[in-house]
């Protein structure tokens, strides 16, 4: 059996989902998992908190995985069974739709061009925004070129706020698309009542 339908096998019965298998260098095997993720109904939006992939998760699929691949006689040297993180990939249409509204960073194959260029520099393959549905039913970044204001820092109520520019897209036009690691060290907010 092949490693891909073994480990697919292994994480999806213990009911999570693959997000991806990668081979390094030394035999490492590197194993990213992920809870299934079901769209909220439109009453429960607010209700359901997000959950997170534990270490407890981890080690399960670990042992089961170890427990598989010896029998199968695959070959690896070290097992590495871990959450997609918090600059998580997103891959397929359904990752797009699961992190719709949240800050992203895409790089483009190619540069826009000047075609669809308007006031962003024809060269430019990177952005940071903010992920949203297109009215066609594509998708698009909203972003501000604004530089970021610093802790602490005074921001004058006269000073005008850089306008938003949007970018339509289509995942075929994507290098690489990753939420943003935006990290918060003041703790959880407290919960609206």
């Amino acid at each position: 059996m092949a490693l891909q339908q073994i480990v697919e096998e292994i994480v999806t019965g213990l009911g999570y989902d693959l997000v991806e298998i990668e081979r390094s260098a030394g035999g490492l095997l590197r194993i990213t998992i992920d809870l299934p993720w079901v769209p909220p109904a439109e009453d429960q939006a607010e209700s359901l908190a997000e959950q997170f992939i534990t270490v407890e998760d981890c080690e399960k699929v670990t042992r089961q995985l170890q427990f598989a691949l010896e029998v199968d006689g695959a070959d690896y040297r070290r097992l590495e069974v871990s959450s997609p993180g918090i600059d998580r990939l997103l891959r397929h249409e359904q990752d797009f739709v699961r992190f719709q509204g949240q800050e992203v960073d895409l790089t483009l194959k190619e540069a826009i061009g000047a075609a669809a260029a308007g006031s962003v520099n024809v060269n430019r393959k990177k952005f940071r925004g903010t992920l949203e549905r297109a009215e066609d039913g594509g998708w698009q970044i909203v972003w501000s070129d604004a530089p970021p204001v610093k802790p602490g820092q005074r921001v004058s109520k006269k000073r005008e706020p850089a306008p938003l520019q949007a970018m339509g897209f289509t995942l075929d036009e994507l290098r690489e698309a990753r939420l943003a690691p935006i990290v918060n060290f003041k703790g959880r907010a407290a919960k609206p009542v």
